[in-house]
């Protein structure tokens, strides 16, 4: 199959990786050091285990112009960056191309096909002037909610750390050929990719863990065992969780597994730094929108209250600021 990943940072250069391991026909669109990395050396992949393979037969491209017209197209850039590849998602795209999103939080399509007086809603948060809607439309997509762990260690340098759940779901939660289709090839990639009959029923299991501890870890600078293991933190955690909880209820959403279990699946995965934390250490953007300005979003639009999930997105919106901007001379 003819994919092209755009975005090769943790999950982008993971996924790229493990499907060129499987004999797919693997493009990446990344630019700078990523893209003078993979084009030199390809990818190296290693695991906590200490297996390392370096991964060559990647074609690296500067935009999407360059990669032609592809029959699968993984988004694996963060949500706040979707806006400015979105313009470019087309030159990819044949009649029949599918595009896969592998965003944490919301998604910009959350709305599309969902039923009930929301339905169509076109959230602000994550598509406030609707440029990636109209960009990619909704019936190009499948949602695929990324559980592996993993992070970038250097340009072209991927390592992973846990997870290889991929569920996939259509938008209107049918078993279509082509989901079906993905499914194999990412099951042959090794990932574990079912295809589920509600796709958002599973975003928010992710997002329920997503939207407290990593805006907790990035203004803690804790890993996931220190914020379960230190209660103040675990209680914070939990009351955002139940605030989360009321919304997704109130959206139809029926949660699989328990609050208390969300939580200590959290507390297995141990000593890791969540994506929002490495952001942050790295001076990049998070994902404050998509993980925390989406959901407050939605707790105004089916109006539930949410204090602690307020609170946390006040601070995070102003540790995004003051470690992005540039500091004044002292």
């Amino acid at each position: 199959m003819r994919i092209a990943i755009i975005g090769c940072g943790a999950i982008g250069g993971y996924v790229a990786a493990r499907l060129a391991l499987a004999g797919e026909q693997v493009t990446v669109v990344a630019r700078g050091a990523n893209l003078a990395a993979v084009r030199a050396r390809g990818i190296t992949l290693s695991t906590s285990g200490g297996a390392e393979s370096v991964v060559r037969d990647i074609t690296a491209v500067p935009d999407c112009a360059a990669a032609g017209v592809q029959e699968l197209v993984i988004l694996a850039v963060k949500a706040h960056q979707l806006a400015g590849v979105a313009g470019d998602v087309p030159r990819l795209c044949g009649a029949a191309t599918v595009v896969v999103t592998m965003q944490n939080g919301i998604p910009f399509w959350y709305f599309h096909q969902h039923g009930g007086e929301l339905s169509g809603t076109v959230l602000q948060s994550v598509d406030p002037s609707g440029h990636i809607a109209r960009n990619i439309p909704a019936e190009r997509i499948i949602g695929c909610v990324v559980y592996p762990a993993a992070e970038l260690l250097a340009p072209g340098i991927v390592r992973h750390i846990e997870g290889e759940r991929l569920p996939l779901g259509e938008l209107d939660g049918a078993s279509s050929e082509r989901v079906l289709r993905i499914s194999q090839c990412l099951t042959r990639a090794g990932f574990k990719a079912p295809v589920l009959s509600d796709i958002r029923a599973e975003i928010w299991l992710k997002l329920w863990g997503n939207l407290s501890f990593n805006p907790v870890s990035a203004l803690t600078r804790a890993t996931l065992l220190d914020i379960c293991q230190c209660p103040p933190t675990r209680a914070l955690a939990a009351a955002m969780m139940t605030e989360a909880q009321t919304i997704a209820h109130k959206l139809g959403i029926a949660f699989r597994v328990s609050l208390d279990r969300r939580i200590a699946g959290a507390e297995r995965v141990g000593r890791h730094k969540t994506s929002m934390l490495q952001d942050i250490e790295a001076g990049r953007p998070p994902e404050t929108e998509a993980l925390l300005g989406a959901v407050v979003e939605l707790a105004q639009l089916t109006g539930t209250p949410t204090p602690n999930i307020d609170a946390v997105y006040a601070l995070m919106l102003l540790l995004a600021r003051t470690v992005t901007q540039p500091r004044a001379p002292s």
